[in-house]
Formats: C-alpha cells, structure tokens, sequence
C-alpha cells in the first residue's frame, strides 16, 4: 500500500529531480587526459574499500550518458545533480586545462538540455586531484584557492547553459570522514589535519561561490551539506552534554560559519586545534548563497563517551527500529526537522533535498523486474516530510532523490545499492526499479495538481 503523499503542498515549479557523482558512475579514469584522484589511489589501496572493489569502470557512464540521460527522461525528472570531475578537467588540480575533459561535460550539459533536463552542477564531490594530495591536499590553504580556480574554469564554458551550481559536497565527508576517521579519501586519522582541512573546505567554497558567480552572471550558487538529527541515550546530563557536542561537530561546525556565526566557540575549544586564520576569510565563508543544499540519510543517537575520539559522544544503537541495508536508521521525522532548522534557525531562504536515498539488497526477478518495495516505501515517507515541513513554511523548492544508478558506493564498493535503475555491472544493463516507476508517479501526478 502506497505512503500518502500531499502532492498539493509542493508547488507548481517545484523540482523533481535525481542525483550522481562522477566517481561513483563515469568510469573512464584514464581516459582523454584524466588524472588520478585521491578515490582512485585510496580504492586501490589494499583494505580500505570492500571487496578491493574501485572506480575504474564503475557505471561507464562516460561511454554510456546517453542512455543514462534517456532513462531519466523516462522518469520525468526536471533536474539532475551531478558532479564535474576536477582530475578531467584540470589534471594537476591547477594549471593547464584537459580540453577534452571539459568538451565531455559540454556534450552532457547539451544531451540533458535537449532531453528538457536542467543540470544541478556540484563542482567537489570528493575527487581532489592526487597532485593536489601530494602537496597537502585539504591541509592547506593553496587547495582552497585551486578549488576557485577550478569552479573558474566550469563556470566560464558551461555557465550560459548552467544557472545552478553548488561549491562543494558533503565538507563533513571530506573532513572529518576523510581526514578524522580514516574511512574516506585520502584516509587520514589526524585531528590537526581533520580541523584544518574543514577550515579550508569551507573557505573554498566561499571563494568558489565567489568565482562562479564572477564567471556566470546570474548564477545561482548553493552550498550541499550533510546532517543528521541529534538525540541523546538518556536524561542523564553526561549524554545530553554528548548530544550538543555531537551536534556541534556534525551541524553547528557545517553551518554556522556559513551563515555568519563563525566556527562554534565550543567545538573549537573542544578540538583544541587553531585554525588558519587570515582576515577577512570569515566573510569570505559567509558570502550569501542563493540556496542551501540538505542531505539526510538519518538520525543519530549518542551516549557520553569520554574516553572515545572527539567529540566523544558513541552512537547508541536503538533496538527495534527499522533500517536500511547500510545499518542506519530510517527515520523520515529527521528530515523534516532538519529543514525546519534551516529555515528557522539559519534564514535558509530556498532549500533542495539534495540527496536522500536508501540501500537495499536488490534481487532482479525472473520476469527482469526488480521489486525494491522496502525502498518505495522510504521514498514515499521522506517526500511526505518534505510535505510537512513545506506545509510548516519550509521554502523547499525541490527533491533529488538519491540515486539514479546503482553505483560505486565509496568504501562499501558495489556491493550497496542506492539507484532507482538497477546496475548489472558485469554487463552494465540499466534496469529501472519498482522505486523508480513510483518516483515517476509521484512526478507525474503533482504536475496533474497544477495542470
């Protein structure tokens, strides 16, 4: 039985859309001048990605856009949110420009645009160049002017078609999953590094924001950050105390330089780490932004945990609630809360879902059809939050729903499935999934409350 949706709370030009990442689908990674990034050295690295499963193929999307730009003509979607690769297009992170990497994009940019699709461009979803890497990467403040240069470089030949643009993906991932926790690229455990890096992930976005919009006049440029909801175990004060730093370090660190509160007092005297400050970098962090970007995958409920790595707050697994094939809770409450944070907490004046998705193991049935009913049914709940928070006064103008192909899934490898189109990798047969024919009911239908 389907979720009820109200379809009539979202208005007429909302967007529907669905969402990618170049190193999770194109493949190609040594292909018309790319240079290796820091995914394709962390993947081929022994132990750190499942099954020594990497990239290198991955969806072939760089051979197979056409029929991937066909399928999402068939779900109807309005959007795709994609992601550049900047080792395709500037192969030693600065310098000389790769041509053919860019004229690549180009040809996607016009195939979507004739398919009446809009690009949504992310222009850092993780694959920093390796030469970067060798000189610090994230570390230091040179990367951060790069990314600008980089965002430069897209936003002057794909800018007159291209009005959306977001800086970067995900900075939490990159900082401190990448460089706290070891579990990304480039696979650091240093807090030093992990705090220094978020600093400059940050303040590249705010130069980026600023060359795109030097490049492409009337770009509308956004910002997509990942969060989570934050309880805490019990009443005692020691786990609340963990829920605000938990808080902190996965929210409040994110966002409040964003929007004009500095980095949070409290965090940085519980990293205890300086940060690389210069003058006027805290305004170039908070340049206003035209939209702001939410993922959400789920919510997290923490217990003190002094003696644990910062913020020293454990994640509590609660009995008896339901989950995804990841293990993370499914909870579709936390992304309307979330929104109505942005809106009520930060001003956030206009909001996409940018990525919201779920992972299950997908069977292909003998009749060809793949019946993912567990995920249908995720969608359905998280597009009836958007509702409610809409409805709550949410400015939420659009929804990428997380994903459109099964693809390369970081360090879990292939083995977790996210798409709305079914992936037989050996043979690279697109399959769209039960999820995938609702998505396109739900679209289809809200354009009839408007028609």
């Amino acid at each position: 039985m389907s979720e009820p949706i109200d379809l009539a709370a979202f208005p007429r030009d909302f967007v529907w859309g669905t969402a990618t990442a170049a190193y999770q689908i194109e493949g190609g990674v040594a292909e018309d001048g790319r240079s290796p990034s820091i995914w394709d050295t962390f993947s081929h690295t022994p132990g750190k990605v499942a099954n020594g499963d990497h990239g290198d193929e991955a969806c072939d999307h760089y051979h197979r856009w056409p029929e991937d730009v066909a399928l999402m003509k068939r779900l109807g979607v309005d959007s795709y949110r994609m992601s550049t690769a900047w080792p395709r297009v500037v192969p030693g992170g600065d310098g000389p420009v790769n041509a053919p990497g860019l004229d690549f994009y180009d040809r996607l940019v016009d195939g979507l645009l004739d398919a009446g699709i809009t690009p949504n461009i992310t222009l850092y979803h993780w694959d920093l160049p390796q030469a970067l890497q060798d000189r610090g990467g994230w570390t230091v403040r040179d990367t951060a002017e790069h990314l600008a240069a980089y965002a430069a470089v897209v936003a002057e030949r794909l800018g007159d078609r291209v009005t959306r643009w977001a800086t970067l993906n995900e900075p939490l991932c990159s900082g401190w999953i990448g460089h706290l926790e070891g579990r990304m690229a480039p696979g650091l455990t240093d807090l030093p590094a992990a705090v220094r890096a978020s600093y400059h992930l940050l303040l590249g976005h705010g130069l980026a924001t600023q060359a795109i919009r030097a490049a492409a006049p009337g770009a509308q440029v956004g910002l997509v950050t990942n969060h989570s909801t934050v309880e805490a175990a019990s009443s005692r004060p020691e786990d609340l105390a963990a829920a605000v730093r938990m808080d902190g370090h996965t929210n409040r660190w994110w966002l409040d330089p964003v929007y004009g509160r500095g980095f949070p007092t409290d965090m940085r005297e519980l990293y205890g780490v300086e940060l690389p400050e210069c003058a006027g970098d805290l305004e170039t962090i908070a340049t206003p932004l035209d939209w702001h970007g939410l993922n959400y995958y789920f919510p997290v409920t923490v217990a003190d945990d002094p003696e644990g790595p910062v913020p020293h707050a454990r994640e509590v697994r609660l009995p008896d609630v339901p989950r995804t094939g990841m293990d993370w809770q499914i909870d579709a409450g936390g992304l309307e809360a979330l929104l109505m944070r942005l809106t009520d907490d930060y001003g956030v004046g206009r909001l996409y879902v940018t990525e919201n998705g779920s992972a299950f193991p997908d069977t292909v049935g003998p009749d060809g059809a793949v019946d993912d009913h567990e995920r249908t049914r995720y969608l359905e709940q998280h597009l009836a939050a958007c509702a409610q928070a809409v409805r709550k006064g949410a400015p939420v103008a659009g929804y990428y729903a997380w994903s459109l192909l099964d693809n390369f899934e970081w360090a879990y490898g292939y083995d977790k499935r996210f798409g709305l189109v079914h992936v037989d990798y050996p043979t690279q047969t697109r399959t769209i999934k039960s999820s995938g024919h609702r998505y396109a009911d739900v679209i289809r239908t809200h354009r009839g409350t408007h028609a």
